[in-house]
């Protein structure tokens, strides 16, 4: 039967909506695929000539880019998807501020981002429940899923990795100052978490801070002790407001250091590099000393600084005898890793790691030819002369398999047998990219360091522990 003229009419507005809906659907879909093949592009384009402002602008994409939109968090590789890194989280707050002051985001913009983020935080599920929750007594779970942000699998409630955050909590808190509602509540959030952190109930019987706590097993047997990365956890909790640990607590752990030489340089030895960098990405330590630097007639910037010439040095002698390795390639620090597996090369075995702590020093050698750009990155305020033609000579030589669009990949060995030219990492690491990037702000104007002196926890912690001198003493 045919139509009348007004059914044909009631139809033409509904073909019309029609169409326009299949527009609209066809250039969203463009607009992603142009995103996805501009990032594909970009991963596959040569770096050109190594810069760092380059490198900066690329390392600064990965925490800005890749931030749960939701929650703020970072994620901790890329692109392979795995779970959220309350450390790279931490590096990444502290990141957004770098972001502001080279102008590659607003200060609204970033302000935002850090508000989502300590939003989130603040409002997170809290308990002893083994699952469901993100923290309890104010430390957060080491990872936390993508979508809920609340504990992955099994892992702990770690104090190094809540401390690591909280140095990015404090670092936003001392650079949003304005009289503004948004930065009124950066500050005032801050302040919470901070202050929420049980610092007193993780110290253990030796006096000494436990590494951690699970829900299923209580406090794990490991306490930190030795020179380390912990530097920072123990700044914090000596100089937190409401649960402070005693100033015996830090000659408790400088007790346990090991001081002696290594490749000619004489220094307090941790042998993984990012144990020298994680408390100098928040804390300018040149010309503060505690009572065992003053002892040593240095202060511990001066030591990363003998740490990374010492490995430089290791590179150069290259024991096990490792393909690649020179005065231009290396650095070991945790990273991942080619496979775990054993190989004879030349008549020697070699055995391989995944992710390993990997390190030089003469408390240990770890070391299985896999070299991390971040171990050069990470030390470029302490030894620029040597840091900057490693990290250049590593950018141009092997341009697309180690750089692409968030700058460095995690690592490489050149060893490794059964990848023909060696092996590459395919991921981004959250804990590599906020040295490489914080370190290249402190090495170009102080920019972290100088917000932090701010920051009274730092500047109370610090002097609980005994530090005198320099900038705490103006």
């Amino acid at each position: 039967m045919a139509r009348s003229p007004g059914s044909l009419r009631g139809m033409l507005p509904l073909r019309s909506r029609n169409a326009d809906r299949r527009k609209l659907i066809l250039a969203v879909l463009a607009f992603f695929l142009c995103v996805h093949l501009r990032a594909a592009l970009a991963e596959r384009s040569p770096p050109g000539a190594f810069s760092l402002p380059d490198l900066e602008r690329r390392t600064f994409g990965y925490f800005w880019d890749l931030a749960d939109p939701r929650t703020g968090l970072t994620p901790d590789r890329h692109p392979t998807r795995t779970f959220t890194s309350i450390a790279a989280t931490g590096f990444g707050l502290a990141a957004y501020v770098v972001g502001v002051e080279k102008k590659h985001v607003t200060r609204e913009e970033a302000a935002g981002r850090v508000l989502t983020l300590l939003r989130f935080l603040s409002a997170s599920p809290t308990g002893e429940e083994p699952a469901g929750v993100s923290r309890h007594r104010g430390f957060f779970y080491h990872f936390l899923e993508y979508d809920t942000g609340t504990r992955f699998r099994n892992v702990e409630l770690s104090t190094i990795d809540t401390a690591l955050l909280m140095a990015g909590v404090l670092c936003v808190q001392s650079y949003f100052d304005r009289d503004t509602p948004v930065e009124e509540e950066i500050r005032r959030l801050a302040d919470g978490l901070y202050r929420a952190v049980e610092w007193d109930w993780v110290l253990r019987d030796s006096g000494r801070l436990g590494m951690g706590w699970k829900p299923e097993s209580g406090f794990l047997k490991a306490e930190w002790q030795g020179y380390n990365e912990a530097m920072i956890l123990y700044v914090l909790a000596l100089g937190s407001p409401t649960h402070p640990i005693p100033a015996a607590a830090w000659d408790a752990w400088t007790s346990t250091y090991q001081w002696g030489t290594f490749q000619g340089q004489e220094h307090l030895n941790f042998a993984p590099l990012f144990g020298h960098q994680y408390s100098h990405l928040f804390i300018d330590f040149r010309g503060v000393q505690d009572a065992y630097m003053r002892g040593k007639g240095i202060d511990y910037f001066e030591n990363s600084r003998r740490a990374t010439l010492s490995q430089r040095a290791y590179a150069m002698e290259n024991p096990g005898s490792h393909r690649g390795y020179s005065g231009l390639v290396w650095g070991l620090t945790a990273c991942d890793g080619p496979a775990n597996a054993r190989h004879q090369l030349d008549g020697r075995t070699v055995v391989f790691h995944e992710y390993w702590a990997r390190g030089a020093a003469l408390t240990e050698i770890r070391d299985d030819g896999t070299i991390a750009p971040t171990a050069a990155g990470g030390s470029l305020p302490f030894a620029p002369e040597i840091c900057l033609p490693a990290l250049r000579h590593m950018w141009e030589s092997y341009g697309t398999h180690l750089v692409g669009r968030y700058g460095f990949k995690d690592a490489f060995n050149l060893t490794y047998p059964e990848v023909e030219g060696g092996w590459f990492d395919r991921d981004y690491l959250g804990i590599d990219q906020g040295p490489i990037l914080l370190q290249i702000a402190n090495h170009e104007s102080d920019l972290i360091w100088e917000l932090m002196k701010k920051s009274p926890p730092i500047v109370r912690g610090l002097k609980q522990a005994g530090f005198r001198g320099g900038w705490l003493d103006p």
